[in-house]
């Protein structure tokens, strides 16, 4: 396996905090920025815990220097945090020529199986009354289209906490048919595998059981 350094956004998460677990194991090199310190409790001699905030564009800049793969599981917090990060990851993955990001999002950017014109949350098929985090992930979306970046989201639909089972389905484009769960620690494991795959370059990936 080739040993890799690895920047995690959003590393003190359910999924975040599970990929940093997972990279850890393999013995990559994981640098993971974070506002509390503290929230990470883990001890590795291969984990380097930055204290930073993702939208201060020097704290970006400063955690993406030698770093071959970018991780972010940030979710929506209410506000813009999202959004408002993702131009300061990719100019700074630009400047230090990262390429590849796999992000977590979520199923509602996915397209609709009756309307496949449309988004999930764009259509009935979302049962959700709120559609601030779809439309914050869907901006997302957006951004890595119009990058140079060779970019992966994993689009899980409702997610427990769970345990592992590494028995899941996916589907490029969609949700997988009849979908209505999957677990925190799958959603983390098949994210984590992307790193070393170009199977869904570029391309929005549905996970369900």
């Amino acid at each position: 396996m080739i040993i890799l350094r690895i920047l995690v956004i959003g590393a003190t998460g359910r999924v975040g905090s599970h990929i940093v677990s997972l990279a850890l194991r393999d013995e990559h090199s994981v640098t993971a920025l974070v506002r509390n310190p503290n929230k990470l409790q883990i001890n590795d001699e291969n984990l380097h815990i930055v204290e930073g905030n993702v939208l201060e564009k020097q704290d970006i800049e400063k955690v993406m220097a030698n770093v071959d793969i970018v991780m972010s599981a940030l979710n929506t917090d209410g506000a813009n945090t999202l959004t408002e990060s993702m131009p300061l990851i990719l100019d700074a993955m630009e400047k230090e020529h990262v390429k590849r990001i796999i992000t977590i999002g979520t199923a509602g950017i996915l397209q609709s199986r009756q309307t496949p014109s449309i988004l999930r949350y764009q259509s009935s098929e979302s049962k959700r009354r709120s559609t601030f985090a779809a439309e914050e992930h869907h901006k997302i979306y957006h951004l890595l289209e119009k990058s140079n970046t060779d970019w992966t989201i994993v689009c899980p639909t409702y997610l427990p906490d769970g345990e592992y089972t590494g028995t899941y389905r996916i589907e490029r484009d969609f949700l997988p048919e009849g979908g209505a769960e999957i677990s925190v620690a799958d959603t983390a494991e098949f994210a984590y595998r992307q790193m070393q795959s170009k199977e869904f370059l570029k391309s929005r990936v549905g996970i369900a059981y």
